[in-house]
């Protein structure tokens, strides 16, 4: 497929930090999408959640599920676009390597424990994750990704210093985030690459359709309260009108799978309306634009405003949620402290970090990357075999 001219082109790739010779059957792009796929970081996902903590049934999305539904996606719109979908699609399925156990819950935990040790945010740890945690190679730390899929991980939300800064953003860099911008400078005042937004809104599409989907199917809320919300309430009704009587699995799945074809649709005609107008002629007009050429268009966004506050209400802070929210938050809270006061308790291939590890600062950080990367149900488990408890939640 010939690519756009405002799309990365792989003949053009900015390279890899550790330079290696070119692959004879795939495009740097490929490679990288590979290497995310084969990391460690990437399987741990299948053990990660979203809003369910894992132990709470097999039918709701982890960081996995997800981050391949995002993948999905974005291949889609970049195909559509003429962007490069093997760029797109390993932003897509690396955006997520960052994330601690018990989804949000969890990284709200570790932001507040690494405060005095220059923060954590999720997407700078993924950076961490991709560029010194993996520890495969022989010539290098890391995955040794292209400066390309690098910044999308970093920029995928907007930019992160300058006018232009993402609000997510405020404050100081994010230590990994420095780290990383440091050896090898991302231009984190400007926008990146319409491959790398396109994963953002991929995700924000994703998780709208599916969290709508795993709250039905907990329970949390019915069919009927989706009625009486903008997007949702309209399929629904063209359901209903198209096949009266159905079944009430199809009827949701049908409904939503409406919700989800109306996100793709919508971002597809801004971006093409907002390209024709700007008229890029690189991928370097991308970023210099000031704005962003991938996003909902602005009646989608306040309906879709509507239905995340009704999400957030009925789901992320539901009663039965909250509950559990608060006994996982322990296990974070117990943990590192505990592995901060008796670092010798970490797994044995952690010891030389620990050794080399100059003030608390560095052990911090040492002790967050592992807190980090444990699955929901491997902290479950270390935090009752280490505080002589029982595991605070129970499968079924």
């Amino acid at each position: 497929m010939t690519l756009a001219l405002f799309a990365c082109q792989p003949s053009q790739s900015r390279g890899r930090l550790f330079e290696e010779s070119m692959s004879s059957f795939r495009s740097p792009f490929q490679r990288d999408r590979d290497r995310i796929i084969h990391a460690s970081a990437f399987r741990r996902l299948k053990h990660k959640t979203q809003v369910f903590v894992e132990h709470e049934g097999d039918y709701y999305r982890t960081r996995l599920t997800h981050s391949i539904e995002v993948a999905q996606v974005a291949r889609t719109i970049s195909g559509v676009l003429g962007l490069n979908t093997d760029l797109a699609e390993a932003i897509a399925l690396a955006h997520d390597l960052g994330h601690t156990p018990f989804g949000h819950t969890g990284e709200d935990a570790m932001e507040r424990l690494m405060a005095p040790y220059g923060g954590f945010d999720h997407n700078a740890q993924a950076l961490r994750i991709v560029t010194r945690l993996e520890r495969h190679y022989a010539g290098f730390d890391g995955l040794n990704l292209t400066w390309e899929t690098l910044e999308g991980i970093a920029k995928h939300n907007g930019p992160v210093t300058g006018p232009n800064a993402n609000k997510q953003h405020e404050g100081p860099l994010p230590y990994a985030l420095a780290e990383v911008n440091a050896a090898w400078d991302l231009e984190l005042s400007t926008h990146a690459s319409a491959e790398a937004q396109v994963a953002a809104i991929a995700d924000d599409v994703a998780y709208s359709h599916h969290d709508l989907h795993d709250g039905l199917r907990s329970g949390l809320f019915n069919e009927d309260d989706l009625m009486e919300l903008p997007v949702t309430g309209p399929a629904f009704e063209e359901v209903d009108r198209l096949y009266p009587g159905l079944d009430k699995m199809r009827r949701r799945h049908e409904a939503l799978r409406r919700v989800f074809g109306r996100m793709v649709e919508d971002v597809i005609a801004v971006a093409q309306n907002r390209l024709s107008a700007a008229q890029p002629q690189s991928v370097e007009d991308i970023r210099n634009l000031g704005t962003t050429v991938i996003r909902f268009s602005k009646p989608l966004y306040q309906e879709l405003k509507a239905v995340r506050s009704f999400l957030f209400t009925r789901m992320y802070r539901a009663p039965s949620v909250m509950v559990v929210r608060a006994a996982v938050t322990r296990v974070v809270d117990d943990l590192f402290p505990l592995f901060m006061a008796e670092p010798q308790l970490l797994p044995e291939e952690w010891a030389a970090d620990v050794a080399a590890a100059r003030d608390e600062v560095e052990l911090a950080r040492i002790v967050a990357d592992y807190v980090a990367g444990m699955t929901d149900r491997f902290a479950i488990q270390e935090h009752a075999r280490l505080m002589g408890c029982e595991p605070v939640v129970r499968a079924g």
